[in-house]
């Protein structure tokens, strides 16, 4: 009788089944030694497969409840016993089993379990249906036990382990599609009942919620699918709909994104997790801010410093929507700068506004800030100058308005002029604020000039009431006067038409003694009066009770000296003035106005109304009163003869004519330097080294070059006419 022929008879339970083989190692030992191990190993896979078939009638009369358990209980006691027969039968495992190339004892015992219970027709289709059922319950929010379809699905893996995938096959698979119709149903319902923020958090936890259902009893290989399923379902199907939702979609939260900075940060974690959806992100990030950027400029771009202040506001906003909820992502602060580029490059008019609010900063905005406020304030400032193009446009007004504060000592800090130079120079190079270093340099110079001055003056015995401040190219001082001047370099300030006046006698003396007393302290120098700039005090008695201090221009100094001479309520005309004082027509009318203005009525016309007729005449206004001592008398704006710059968003003249100077010797330098060079290589070449103060068009390098060619500076190769050769 075969020693294995009582494993027929065992009861099911392990110990049982071992003992009453009545196998011992040595038994089976001897049966392989001895040229038995056919009959052996047949004998044992015939014994397995008895007591299956007997296993499998309980599972399939277990009712639907209890299978899964059933099959878990059935599956751990075979798990058992084969490792227990498989430590008898060893030594056929490593002797027989190899040279007959069959399956090894524990394996065959698993293929048995497998085709016997498992892939039965009556136990197959109902437990998928099981294990599926209970995940659908658990994502309903049911309890389920979770040990229980761990034991099922780790069974599935290990059943698999001669090849086959039992797990994916049986279960991933169709697991996988329900999650995928089971979300995609969800999905749709809840985004069309609910608002995005609502749907983000909901899709946050279910991704969780999914992820955690690997541990719990999913194998490890399904993650990834799994993942890229819910992901898919969740955020790439509905990616375009979340952005242009307008149930608070993501431009809805951008514009509240002070407050709704939590639901932007989860919308852009869970667009990170489907990378394709990114892009679209980033691109929605760019087109808000690009239209906000516009909507502000044709909003507030007529006030320069609301608009700027706006823009930082703008600025920051969008900062830290990047910063906080895009977790300062490269690529989003690139779309970000991008954005700002293409709007504030569309209209110089921002460039104009950002240098008028740097104007008001330093004549007003820096009053008692410490010197980190400071720091700080033009810091923001750069930030908006780094998004400009066009800094030569920049530059132009910066200079003009720089001027202004400079003459008119209206700058609260040198040290914070000085600042602000030093990051311009960082930005753009030293060759950029050469200029306008060297007009902080000139009024250091006048400074020192004036004090020697001073020792001079102090010499000489005062004969006259009236102060004068005048500005120009030179300056003025006499000793009837008291005068101080600003030596200005003509090269550094912005180009002014120098048309002379006549000055009343005692300041034309004052200027011809500070005259002689420069030139003899910097010889071969040349100067030349601004009559145009500068301001005047003069002390005016309208009564005997009414005497007050007058700030006026040069120009309205020249006008009210020439009543000086004539007796009371005696008038002047229009020509007589112009005769007389030689001022230019257009400015002596503008001058003229703002005397006679009803705030500062000093002088009073023939004619009624705003306008100056040529036979108007002019007498001095005896009734004139005001409650202020010091009185100053500013000039009627020249709308109708230059526009303001905040008004215009075409280029000055004179900049386009710096420009084509400019890329002429940017062309001539590369030129000499390779001696010859491609059109395409040129035009790289020169866009290149320009763009750092504008960026030049091709069709202005083109035309540059056409000019160059005509003056023979260039020619063109014989053999290729893309080809320029520099000519010495």
């Amino acid at each position: 009788m075969p020693p294995f022929c009582h494993l027929k008879n065992c009861t099911g339970r392990a110990h049982t089944f071992v003992q009453a083989s009545q196998i011992s190692p040595r038994n089976a030992y001897n049966l392989v030694l001895h040229k038995h191990g056919d009959l052996l190993y047949t004998g044992i896979q015939e014994t397995v497969r008895t007591r299956l078939r007997s296993v499998m009638e309980d599972v399939i009369r277990s009712p639907d409840d209890q299978l899964l358990s059933q099959v878990c209980v059935q599956w751990k006691e075979h798990q058992v016993t084969m490792v227990m027969v498989r430590d008898i039968l060893m030594y056929m495992d490593r002797t027989y089993v190899p040279q007959s190339k069959k399956m090894t004892v524990y394996d065959l015992g698993l293929w048995a379990f497998r085709e016997t219970i498992v892939r039965h027709e009556l136990v197959r289709e109902r437990l998928r249906k099981l294990l599926l059922a209970n995940i659908r319950s658990e994502r309903l929010g049911q309890l389920i036990d979770h040990n229980s379809m761990r034991c099922a699905l780790n069974m599935l893996t290990e059943l698999g382990g001669d090849g086959s995938s039992i797990y994916e096959e049986d279960f991933e698979l169709f697991f996988l599609e329900d999650t995928c119709r089971f979300y995609r149903c969800e999905s749709r319902l809840f985004l069309s009942e609910h608002s995005c923020p609502d749907y983000l958090r909901k899709i946050e936890s279910r991704i969780t919620e999914e992820m955690k259902r690997v541990p719990n009893y999913l194998h490890a290989s399904t993650r990834p699918k799994l993942k890229h399923i819910v992901e898919h379902e969740l955020i790439s199907a509905h990616a375009s709909t979340l952005i242009g939702s307008k149930k608070i979609g993501f431009s809805t939260l951008l514009k509240e994104s002070e407050y709704k900075m939590d639901d932007l940060r989860r919308m852009y974690a869970l667009f990170l997790q489907a990378p394709a959806t990114l892009d679209m992100l980033r691109t929605a990030l760019y087109e808000h801010a690009r239209t906000a950027g516009r909507l502000l400029i044709i909003d507030q771009i007529k006030e320069p410093i609301g608009f700027v202040r706006s823009l930082l506001a703008l600025r920051t906003k969008y900062k830290k929507v990047v910063y906080i909820a895009f977790q300062r992502e490269t690529l989003a602060q690139k779309k970000l700068k991008e954005a700002f580029d293409s709007f504030l490059n569309a209209d110089i008019r921002c460039a104009s506004s950002l240098v008028a609010y740097i104007d008001e900063l330093m004549r007003t905005g820096f009053k008692g800030s410490t010197e980190s406020e400071v720091e700080h304030e033009l810091d923001k400032v750069i930030v908006i100058f780094r998004y400009l193009q066009d800094k030569d446009i920049f530059e132009v007004f910066y200079k003009q308005y720089l001027a202004k504060r400079l003459l008119n000592r209206r700058s609260t800090s040198s040290e914070a002029e000085r600042q602000m130079l030093a990051k311009l120079k960082s930005e753009c190079g030293y060759q950029y604020t050469t200029k306008l270093e060297g007009m902080l340099t000139d009024i250091r110079f006048s400074r020192n000039t004036m004090e020697k001055y001073a020792a001079h003056q102090d010499r000489l015995p005062p004969t006259s009431e009236v102060r004068s401040n005048a500005s120009g190219s030179e300056s003025d001082t006499k000793e009837s006067c008291d005068m101080e001047v600003t030596v200005l370099t003509s090269g550094y300030w912005p180009p002014q038409s120098i048309v002379s006046c006549a000055i009343p006698s005692h300041a034309a003396a004052a200027a011809g003694d500070f005259q002689s007393f420069y030139l003899e302290q910097h010889s071969g120098r040349k100067l030349t009066w601004l009559t145009g700039s500068g301001t005047a005090e003069l002390k005016a008695s309208f009564s005997a009770t009414a005497k007050h201090e007058l700030n006026v221009s040069t120009y309205q100094m020249c006008i009210l000296s020439q009543f000086n001479k004539l007796n009371c309520r005696a008038e002047l005309s229009l020509q007589e003035i112009i005769d007389v004082t030689k001022i230019p027509h257009i400015e002596l009318k503008r001058h003229l106005v703002s005397l006679c203005t009803p705030k500062h009525r000093i002088l009073q016309k023939k004619s009624k109304g705003k306008g100056l007729s040529n036979d108007d005449s002019f007498q001095v206004n005896e009734l004139f009163l005001s409650k202020l001592k010091r009185i100053r008398v500013p000039l009627v704006a020249m709308r109708e003869i230059t526009p303001h710059p905040h008004q215009t968003d075409h280029i000055p003249a004179a900049v386009q004519e710096d420009r084509r100077h400019l890329c002429e010797a940017t062309v001539v330098r590369i030129m000499k330097a390779r001696k010859q060079a491609k059109h395409n290589d040129l035009i790289a070449e020169v866009t290149r080294q320009l763009n750092q103060r504008f960026y030049p068009q091709p069709q202005s390098i083109k035309k540059c070059i056409e000019s160059l060619l005509e003056r023979e500076y260039l020619e063109r190769s014989s053999q290729d006419p893309r080809m320029y050769i520099y000519l010495a």
